[in-house]
């Protein structure tokens, strides 16, 4: 049977009620998006759907990070909504505002499963330095490997000393093997290196890690280009997933990232850390809204029990600080 990443070691309902906490930190700041959005219920409370109120909405949505064409599919949606349907009350417009970033959120959240093949199954993270990609990795090493799954990590970001000692650390914590060569060894070669011995242990997942400096942007896509195509030399289907981690308090530069990548190599998976460190969690209604790629995870700390399976509903929810249920789905 496949084994699929929605089974874990955290508490689901735990893990989003602490996501609510930190969204809705300082809720008199600006930095908080329950606040830019909760706020902004009281436009619909009793009123005409005017222009000014969907205005004012607007402005709103967009102080949260959610991109101008995600905050105008939305006022499109709630204009639809409201239109049949009473709004008496702030939870009347909390449902309409929830439903509506929900149904943007619904076809992007897409677990991440290992199928039974091929083996080994190659995940290649990707992501500027200081997204917390390596973190990402030892937790999801972490997670699979609780999964029953044979893991196996490659330090291919060669170019930062502190980058492979991290990822070995990382392997320490979990019992799992790491695969490095020295600092400035080619990034590609030891992924190949990685995948052989990965093969020859019988792995089931490799996870390697990659170089993220955008100094020079085209030369760190071609490199991620070349790392692909030797993957693909020892498995045609390789890699098996390209995952992105980004970092929600960059706002719209983390789409902005996002898009770079899925040009450069083709992205088939999101993890959105940092959402406890002034994240304003808007930033993944607008990824949903411009790449087609599935969000596999979100992040809210350093600890293991600080990533989850990432939930449309639940998500919805917490970014509006809203402790009801999430919307059916339809």
């Amino acid at each position: 049977m496949p084994s699929d990443s929605t089974s874990g070691t955290t508490s689901r309902p735990g893990f989003f009620a602490r996501l609510k906490d930190r969204l809705g930190v300082g809720k008199d700041s600006a930095k908080s998006a329950a606040s830019k959005l909760g706020g902004a219920l009281d436009w619909l409370v009793g009123r005409k759907l005017d222009d000014a109120m969907l205005e004012e909405l607007e402005t709103s949505l967009l102080a949260a990070d959610v991109g101008l064409d995600a905050a105008e599919d939305i006022i499109r949606r709630i204009r639809k909504k409201a239109a049949n349907r009473s709004v008496a009350s702030v939870e009347d417009a909390r449902a309409i505002l929830r439903e509506s970033i929900c149904e943007i959120l619904e076809p992007r959240a897409r677990p991440l499963v290992i199928p039974d093949t091929p083996r080994p199954f190659l995940i290649l993270m990707v992501g500027v330095n200081g997204s917390g990609k390596t973190t990402t990795i030892g937790k999801l090493a972490r997670r699979l490997r609780d999964q029953g799954l044979k893991v196996m990590l490659a330090a291919g970001d060669t170019y930062r000393a502190a980058a492979i000692e991290q990822l070995q650390v990382w392997g320490e914590r979990n019992d799992v093997p790491v695969i490095a060569q020295q600092a400035g060894a080619d990034p590609a070669a030891v992924i190949y290196d990685a995948f052989e011995a990965a093969r020859a242990r019988g792995i089931d997942v490799l996870l390697a890690d990659t170089a993220g400096r955008l100094q020079n942007k085209a030369h760190l896509m071609q490199e991620l280009q070349k790392v692909v195509r030797i993957a693909r030399r020892l498995d045609p289907t390789a890699p098996h997933e390209v995952m992105i981690v980004l970092d929600a308090s960059l706002g719209q530069n983390a789409v902005a990232q996002a898009l770079q990548f899925h040009a450069a190599i083709g992205l088939t998976g999101i993890t959105m850390t940092k959402l406890d460190a002034g994240g304003k969690g808007g930033v993944l209604v607008a990824l949903a809204e411009q790449l087609d790629v599935p969000v596999r995870f979100i992040g809210i700390g350093e600890q293991a029990a600080d990533m989850d399976v990432f939930d449309a509903g639940e998500f919805a929810a917490a970014l509006l600080g809203s402790a009801g249920q999430p919307p059916e789905r339809r």
